[in-house]
């Protein structure tokens, strides 16, 4: 018999039945479900509200259900629909009435909350410490690189030089927004929605301050209402989750390109590529293609809670228990990115003659010779022009800036000299962008300096 089959006169139909069910999917929440019922049974004896020996023997009885769901010696019934209702079932098989008095001044609508939260506040910091793991390798690549001169691109066009060192601290201050992100999310998540009940708490004289403390929460939630029909915390995780995964899929999508023959900046180990079926020269980026692919799957799961939510009327609704595949699908899917990505990233190849090479070419100098131009007194306006002309020069002859005669220089601006060509060399280029955050071998060690200090900070 069903814990609800007073008001009714039927059997629920076995199609319902299946339909109603979320066990399939919720029973991965049995910890946190005992946790809860384990706090919410002590404050019941504690208040009075059931006598103290039958607490001890509905916590004991919850404890010793643990131990056999972990011990794989329970099997969850479909009947019994959810895993709050698997386990009061259990409890009460095991030591009688006692058991039914666990659910005195509490709904299964405060228990999922409860439960999802729970579960929630320990996954965040795991996925946190992924993300700290991942800024780790990008240090430790960025401090391997810091005079690996490289183009840096807009429009995917060459743009300007850059260090691949600057590259990778551009990724580490994304992420380093993930990680306070997460922080943020857990921060505003950590109230106890156990004890309101329904939707209206309870004539019992709960005490929710206790049972908030004891399952680690900063306080109860101030609105009984509020409390059961909140997914503001999961939508927002969810939110931060898909942040983080955009950041990797554009980090995979440029290690896509950087593997290629086209422009072959980095080497992929063999142990994080795979080869073709049928053509036995290939060697393909699996991992940062499916990273870039997983993306799409957790923008999923946010859109789906958003739709799901979007027109619900206050309080619960049967359209919530739909939240938890989508989110418990972001986590595992997250958390089985972040350490391959990162395993991927620390084990590549950088191929700095090529990275040298190709900003050889592409003109990516010529701000910098309008600058030179501008150092001169010429205003910037007039020494972009003349570059621009210098560049055209040079399409036509086959030249680069670097390799143009003085003499060509000369023709069109006087105020050339030969200093011009220590000021075109790409280190200089490089090292001469001082600029707070700027790509110079001084400015990128004090970024990586800013990012460890930040993982330091999280580690202690």
């Amino acid at each position: 018999m069903k814990l609800w089959a007073g008001r009714f006169q039927k059997e629920t139909d076995t199609l319902v039945n299946d339909f109603n069910s979320s066990i399939g999917f919720d029973a991965r929440l049995y910890k946190q479900d005992i946790a809860g019922s384990i706090a919410h049974a002590t404050m019941l004896g504690k208040q009075g509200i059931i006598e103290a020996h039958e607490a001890e023997k509905i916590i004991e009885g919850l404890k010793a259900i643990l131990a056999d769901i972990e011990d794989d010696k329970v099997e969850f019934s479909l009947d019994n629909e959810d895993i709050h209702m698997n386990i009061e079932a259990l409890l009460t098989q095991r030591i009688g009435d006692a058991g039914k008095r666990l659910h005195t001044g509490r709904s299964r609508n405060d228990q999922v909350a409860v439960d999802t939260r729970l579960y929630v506040k320990e996954e965040i910091p795991v996925i946190i410490k992924q993300v700290l793991d991942l800024e780790q390798v990008l240090i430790k690549k960025a401090k391997a690189n810091l005079d690996t001169v490289m183009p840096g691109y807009t429009h995917l066009q060459r743009a300007q030089p850059t260090t691949f060192a600057h590259y990778m601290m551009a990724y580490a201050n994304m992420v380093k927004r993930d990680v306070t992100r997460l922080e943020d999310c857990l921060e505003r998540l950590d109230e106890c929605p156990l004890g309101a009940g329904a939707l209206a708490t309870s004539t019992s004289p709960l005490d929710r301050f206790a049972t908030a403390q004891a399952l680690g929460f900063a306080k109860p939630t101030d609105n009984s209402m509020d409390s059961v029909s909140d997914r503001d915390y999961a939508i927002e995780l969810l939110s931060a989750l898909s942040i983080l995964m955009m950041h990797l899929s554009r980090f995979s999508e440029e290690i896509v390109l950087w593997c290629s023959w086209e422009f072959k900046y980095v080497d992929l180990d063999d142990a994080y590529s795979t080869g073709s079926s049928i053509m036995p020269q290939k060697k393909n980026p699996d991992v940062a293609e499916l990273v870039r692919g997983k993306t799409g799957r957790v923008y999923g799961s946010l859109v789906t809670l958003l739709t799901v939510m979007k027109s619900l009327p206050l309080a619960y609704n049967k359209d919530m228990q739909e939240d938890k595949e989508a989110l418990f699908d972001a986590i595992d899917t997250v958390e089985l990115c972040l350490p391959v990505f990162g395993a991927m990233l620390d084990t590549l190849t950088v191929r700095p003659k090529n990275m040298a090479k190709a900003a050889s070419g592409g003109f990516i100098n010529a701000t910098d010779c309008a600058d030179y131009l501008t150092k001169k007194g010429l205003p910037f306006r007039e020494a972009y022009m003349i570059v621009g002309r210098l560049v055209n020069m040079c399409i036509k002859t086959g030249d680069t800036l670097d390799t143009l005669a003085l003499k060509d220089f000369r023709a069109i601006s006087s105020l050339f000299d030969e200093d011009v060509y220590e000021a075109l060399a790409l280190k200089t280029c490089v090292n001469e962008r001082k600029v707070y955050g700027g790509p110079s071998k001084e400015s990128v060690e004090k970024q990586i300096a800013l990012i460890e200090e930040f993982v330091q900070s999280r580690q202690k």
